[in-house]
């Protein structure tokens, strides 16, 4: 049965509102809870980007039994991999082993702010194969040295692990990536519904059965156009793709680069209102697609918190779980 994850994006809502949301979300029946992980939002309306690290270790008190999980850290500039390995190691044990650890190459809208420019794609993944194998290795719980193209570790030890070794997710766009980290992750992290992501990884893991973990916006509410309007407005970004959506650098760059994208192109790509069905049969594609797991982010949730977690506990939830049957 596919999981069914919830998403805390730190990009629509403030950092109480994502710790109460958690709590909500746990309490109605979601498997598992992402958080993302930005210094800015996408677009200004959308209004938010608190700190990641200390609303998960909020998250990880309120909550006692729902997987957390970061959609995606970076570990490439803003944040060194081995203080990343650390950030984690004490989420696992604040969450008693609750945790996995979803990294990735990251966007230029968030990594801009440290001054040290933005690599091409190709850069940022060396980059990102170094950090695994970095923070891999720390999870250990030995001492770690490493001299690479991009990172010096000197003496690095992490004295405070959980009793599982977090396991590692890594987000992948397409053939390139997947035979590059397959081998080193855990599970894989994708935002498209396309078999041959899963098909791919299967082949390039050691392992068998390794986790998929995608993500789908929805926009829920009792008005589908006032939804379809909501997603507009706060979603528009989405349909630039990865290649655009990583190389932007701020907000207004998404709203230049977005202006032409319509209400009903949005609708198009997003299920938008009160109906189940388009949201079962959008998540029925990931699932057809290879995928174990599939994260729902409701846009603009601070609009009725409540109205959604009794739609998702009431309807949404039994659907998607009799569909996965």
């Amino acid at each position: 049965m596919t999981g069914i994850g919830y998403t805390l994006l730190t990009e629509q809502s403030g950092p109480r509102s994502l710790v109460e949301h958690a709590a909500s979300a746990e309490r109605t029946g979601f498997d598992f809870a992402v958080m993302s992980d930005h210094y800015f939002p996408w677009l200004r309306p959308q209004g938010h980007a608190p700190y990641a690290w200390s609303v998960l270790g909020a998250v990880a008190q309120v909550t006692s039994g729902i997987e957390l999980m970061t959609y995606v850290t970076a570990p490439i500039m803003r944040y060194h991999p081995a203080v990343v390995a650390q950030k984690a190691a004490t989420l696992g044990l604040l969450s008693r082993d609750r945790f996995l650890l979803g990294v990735g190459a990251g966007e230029n809208l968030n990594e801009h702010v440290i001054g040290h420019g933005w690599p091409p794609v190709n850069v940022r993944h060396e980059m990102l194969s170094e950090a695994v194998g970095i923070i891999s290795a720390l999870f250990e719980g030995g001492s770690v040295d490493y001299v690479g193209h991009h990172y010096r570790v000197d003496s690095a030890k992490l004295w405070d692990l959980p009793e599982r070794k977090v396991p590692i997710g890594t987000a992948v766009s397409g053939p390139q990536s997947v035979r590059r980290f397959a081998a080193a992750s855990d599970a894989m992290i994708a935002v498209t519904p396309e078999s041959g992501l899963c098909e791919d990884w299967d082949r390039a893991s050691d392992t068998t059965g390794d986790r998929k973990i995608g993500q789908l916006p929805i926009c829920w509410g009792p008005d589908r156009d006032a939804a379809v309007e909501r997603a507009h407005e706060q979603f528009s970004w989405f349909a630039g793709g990865w290649k655009v959506n990583s190389e932007l650098p701020v907000p207004d760059s998404f709203a230049a680069a977005t202006k032409y994208v319509r209400p009903e192109d949005v609708a198009s790509a997003i299920p938008c209102g009160p109906e189940v069905g388009p949201i079962v049969e959008a998540v029925s594609s990931f699932r057809q697609a290879g995928f174990t797991d599939v994260a729902l982010v409701q846009i603009g949730m601070d609009n009725d918190p409540a109205g959604f977690f009794a739609f998702a506990r009431e309807e949404l939830l039994p659907a998607l779980r009799a569909a996965g049957r």
